[in-house]
């Protein structure tokens, strides 16, 4: 587990640079789980938080009479928003929730998934739930040595409730395409909802 933690961490950092904050939550049975907070050096106006820990055990099918401890898919979760608009950094709990689902609910996080937190992301936040997006644009896969499967980055792309609700009904791809054809910034901790009509 360590092992795998120590890569994990090694990827975000060559990919998003040096940390300059992380805050650690350790939910009643379940392992610990850190959220690590980066500045784009590219683009310092985008700070980006990612999970570490999530990716420690494999994700297993919740309908399985036993949990596999070796195979399953892995993964952490990154989230990038435009700083100085909104106080982010309150969504670092929110974000260890979301990454310990798997251990504490038995879900698999995958792309298309919807994450619901049930409260805003961060204070004030209009956004209580995640759309999880592809994985390979930011950050690589990290190659685990067979049989493990490979530790995946999912983005999360903050929904609105109406947003949620739309996507239940038609689906992730076709929000997505909704976002898209109307140029929204979904780094935007403000943004409002997209035209859904």
């Amino acid at each position: 587990m360590a092992d795998v933690l120590a890569l994990v961490e090694a990827r975000l950092r060559s990919a998003l640079g040096e940390p300059d904050a992380r805050a650690a939550v350790t939910f009643l049975g379940t392992d610990r789980i850190e959220v690590l907070r980066f500045v784009d050096a590219g683009d310092p106006a985008v700070v980006r938080y990612a999970t570490l820990g999530m990716s420690a055990h494999p994700m297993s099918d919740p309908t399985a009479a036993l949990a596999d401890p070796v195979q399953g898919p892995r993964a952490e979760l990154v989230l990038s928003v435009r700083s100085g608009r909104a106080d982010t950094d309150k969504v670092l709990r929110p974000l260890a929730v979301l990454a310990a689902s798997p251990q504490v609910e038995g879900v698999v996080v995958a792309p298309g998934a919807s994450l619901d937190l049930g409260e805003p992301l961060w204070s004030g936040a209009p956004f209580s739930s995640v759309l999880v997006a592809e994985p390979g644009g930011l950050v690589e896969d990290v190659e685990l040595d067979a049989p493990l499967d490979p530790v995946r980055f999912l983005p999360l792309l903050p929904m609105t409730d109406n947003e949620a609700a739309w996507k239940r009904v038609h689906g992730a791809g076709e929000l997505q395409e909704r976002w898209l054809a109307r140029g929204t910034d979904l780094r935007d901790p403000l943004r409002r909802s997209v035209p859904l009509d």
